[in-house]
């Protein structure tokens, strides 16, 4: 298993995946979105692997306005857009190869073991 775990160290739930692989001993890399962000191969992975830009954007994000802008954008320009600004997406997303998930999904994560 190769995890990353991107995140915001201000985040419950991004503490909680970090516990949740902690206590089983499972290494992990943490990436901290607000110094680093996702790389354009990352993101392509992570997109695809949760089924698109839709599923990975946080409705509860504090810049209200870019995310009121995001839903009147075309599909390509929303996916750009998100992609420059990240503060957007919900946390944690956790990598495993080209496996992915967005938020605190234990249940996905076991079947990862």
């Amino acid at each position: 298993m190769n995890i990353q775990i991107f995140g915001n160290k201000k985040c419950f739930d991004t503490k909680k995946a970090e516990r949740y692989f902690k206590e089983r001993k499972i290494k992990y890399q943490f990436i901290d979105m607000k110094e680093k962000g996702m790389s354009r191969g990352e993101w392509d992975s992570v997109r695809k692997a949760v089924g698109g830009v839709q599923n990975m954007i946080d409705e509860k994000c504090k810049d209200k306005e870019l995310l009121a802008l995001i839903k009147y954008l075309s599909e390509n320009d929303r996916e750009e857009k998100v992609f420059e600004n990240q503060q957007l997406i919900k946390t944690p997303v956790v990598r495993n190869g080209k496996l992915a998930t967005i938020g605190y999904c234990p249940e996905i994560w076991k079947e990862w073991e």
